[in-house]
């Protein structure tokens, strides 16, 4: 066969004359078009300024189940508190949770204070300029291990995110269910073997940015804006809606929830979730994991009717987590100075609830009645 050319045009010639290109072809006559286009028409990103090893790693964590609009003012306030992993080790959970309150997600914070005391203890502080090292870390898998690897040390590593499997499904007109680890597996096998030499990283960033920018997972792909659009085979035949193939998930369990913000002067009382389950070690409202009438709320706390100065209905809100999604229902109950409270939970003023304190996002619609937002 005839030296593949990478314009699209030709290869479309190529490929009718000479028959099909098989994937590794394929995808490696990807390569010069794709970066052309991540050169033109990359966004400037913080973490792309200065893709140092840490900085890498912060981002691709942030980013995981996270816009990148989301991302920005979380990764540059996350620096200039913890701006190296030895800041990130010593940092006090309540500092840590607080930088990344409204992320979500809270085992990823969780995992990178573990990971960064062991990169402390088995590396000197400095993330390994090893794969295999890195994924030996919590909380980092191929695909964060890949990103590291590849953009920060340049090492020729794959990073397939969920961008990657369905730029490449597309591409390739791949029906293998990209959900199965194996697919994940055979994806970033056939990848690894394309990558061009010293350019991994930028390889690696130019597929995320194409199936965040072009091939994108909701609505019709922008084809035409696609420097790839001669070689897809998705599109060449008309399923690149149907692309890529994901096991249905299962439904969310509903759960109902009674809300309670019970304040005390200029206080409000928070009660710390336990260490392990959903949203573990975080502060919270008090809440009932069922529907609950004024009066139920109040036998729920534990506090006489004649404690209390105000009983008020707040508006229905909804959280949806992974598995889960909560349907709550609130009461702001105000009680008189000096009244013990309930026996669970501790007073604390406005300021410390809002400043220090950092309240998980499901309880967002009520923290911002509370504060005034």
């Amino acid at each position: 066969m005839k030296e593949l050319k990478t314009m699209y045009g030709d290869l479309e010639v190529l490929e009718r004359e000479e028959g099909s290109l098989d994937p590794k072809e394929r995808l490696k006559a990807a390569c010069e078009p794709l970066l052309s286009w991540f050169q033109a028409a990359s966004r400037d990103l913080p973490w792309r300024r200065s893709p140092t090893p840490y900085h890498v790693w912060i981002s691709e964590i942030m980013l995981q189940q996270t816009r990148v609009s989301a991302v920005i003012g979380y990764y540059e306030r996350f620096l200039d508190a913890l701006p190296d992993v030895k800041a990130l080790a010593q940092a006090p959970d309540e500092k840590l949770f607080k930088l990344w309150e409204g992320l979500g997600y809270y085992s990823r914070a969780r995992n990178l204070k573990k990971a960064a005391g062991e990169v402390m203890e088995r590396f000197g502080g400095e993330l390994p300029a090893s794969y295999e090292e890195l994924l030996s870390l919590p909380g980092i898998g191929s695909y964060t291990a890949g990103a590291i690897g590849s953009i920060a040390y340049g090492l020729p590593v794959p990073a397939v995110d969920g961008n990657v499997l369905r730029v490449v499904s597309r591409l390739l007109e791949s029906r293998e269910d990209i959900l199965k680890p194996a697919v994940k597996k055979q994806m970033e096998a056939l990848i690894g073997s394309v990558l061009p030499e010293g350019r991994a990283g930028a390889f690696n960033q130019a597929l995320m940015e194409l199936g965040a920018l072009v091939c994108v997972p909701n609505g019709e792909p922008r084809c035409m804006e696609c420097p790839l659009r001669g070689l897809c085979l998705a599109r060449r035949r008309g399923t690149a809606g149907e692309l890529p193939v994901k096991t249905p998930k299962k439904a969310r369990v509903v759960e109902e929830r009674t809300v309670l913000v019970i304040q005390r002067g200029g206080e409000v009382l928070l009660r710390k979730r336990p260490e392990q389950g959903l949203l573990a070690g975080l502060y919270e409202f008090p809440n009932a994991s069922r529907w609950l009438s004024e009066k139920e709320a109040l036998e729920y706390l534990g506090v006489r009717e004649e404690d209390v100065l105000l009983v008020e209905a707040m508006p229905e809100a909804k959280h949806i987590f992974s598995h889960v999604e909560w349907r709550m229902k609130g009461y702001r109950i105000r009680l008189p100075e000096g009244c013990p409270g309930p026996e669970e939970g501790q007073f604390v003023t406005l300021g410390e609830a809002e400043g220090r304190y950092a309240l998980p996002g499901a309880f967002k619609a009520y923290a911002d009645i509370l504060f005034g937002r």
